[in-house]
């Protein structure tokens, strides 16, 4: 998989005097090859075999990249949220793609509980391997490289701000560099009503984060900061981040520049450094419309673009929030 090698690690674009984003063209290629890899040492996956798993996102992608290139046979079950351009690039890969029943969604669940029950459907009838994303170790273990990488380039780095859905990134980064810069402070951006750290499960319109399960990847007790951002505020500093710095990336990457930007203005003299996993192509017609945004009554406003410091994590649902994460968890001991 020696092809994929030189496209993982990102560009280090400086955005301020101490302040870096980690701009990936696929971050999610880097825990991808390297389960796929680690499987095959273990004779667990050879080339011509069957792989199933579940996504809506980029992870989906990476494994078709792959696939396509190493002679797999992938099937990705996802739901009917998956975005229409990138659906037609994993089939064009070769990729099959199964999509959850949509009728009273939230009954039965919701649609991760759907994708789950369709893929252990899958994993029945025939020999599949599994990568597993959320809860396969291998996921966080993946971003040790990622670490080194941002150390031999940067040196030093006192915070570490990115989005977390699976948990990999952020945890399997954060653990390496915690053990190098112990005062590292981590912080997590997520979206209303992502379970991940303590909200309750509901509609999500900014996809690519959070989750409605706790996946095995994530630590909780390794993040400092949590903070929640609603789907207009990611679109928003999405289009800010490549109007200001010329970055075309996704809206995970917009969600977390606006946080970044955040503690850049109360700690410059830290060394921040931000994750930006995806670039923005599969957003043209979406993040990047803005006919789309008014379709979708994601229409920014400047009142929503005001910071409220929380003591819970279900205060002022919906609106930019953020919490001291370790006060939170000691409070509730």
């Amino acid at each position: 998989m020696v092809a994929f090698e030189n496209r993982e690690m990102p560009k280090l674009d400086k955005l301020h005097n101490n302040f870096y984003g980690a701009s990936f063209e696929l971050m999610k290629l880097l825990p991808a090859r390297f389960i796929l890899e680690q499987a095959m040492k273990k004779r667990q996956l050879k080339k011509g075999d069957k792989i199933v798993e579940t996504s809506s996102g980029t992870f989906a992608l990476a494994l078709a990249m792959i696939s396509n290139v190493e002679g797999f046979e992938l099937t990705i079950v996802s739901d009917p949220a998956i975005d229409r351009k990138l659906k037609m690039r994993l089939e064009r890969l070769g990729t099959k793609v199964v999509i959850v029943d949509s009728e009273n969604v939230d009954e039965k669940g919701g649609y991760q509980k759907l994708r789950l029950e369709k893929l252990y459907e899958i994993l029945s009838s025939g020999n599949y391997f599994w990568p597993q994303q959320y809860d396969n170790l291998m996921n966080r273990e993946a971003y040790c490289k990622y670490a080194g990488y941002l150390v031999e380039n940067l040196g030093k780095i006192d915070y570490l701000i990115g989005p977390v859905g699976s948990g990999g990134s952020m945890v399997g980064t954060a653990k390496y560099l915690k053990k190098l810069f112990p005062d590292l402070k981590v912080v997590d951006v997520d979206t209303p009503n992502s379970v991940l750290f303590g909200q309750k499960n509901g509609e999500r319109k900014l996809r690519g984060l959070g989750n409605s399960i706790h996946p095995e990847n994530l630590d909780v007790s390794l993040f400092d900061y949590i903070s929640w951002v609603p789907a207009e505020l990611a679109f928003e500093y999405t289009k800010r981040l490549y109007s200001e710095k010329s970055l075309f990336m996704g809206p995970t990457s917009g969600a977390t520049y606006l946080v970044g930007k955040y503690f850049y203005g109360i700690h410059s003299a830290k060394k921040i450094v931000c994750n930006f996993p995806d670039e923005g192509y599969r957003y043209i017609d979406t993040v990047y419309d803005n006919n789309w945004i008014k379709e979708n009554d994601v229409t920014f406003s400047e009142k929503s673009d005001v910071l409220t410091w929380i003591k819970d994590p279900n205060e002022e649902l919906g609106k930019w929030t953020i919490i001291d994460w370790k006060d939170w968890l000691l409070r509730k001991e």
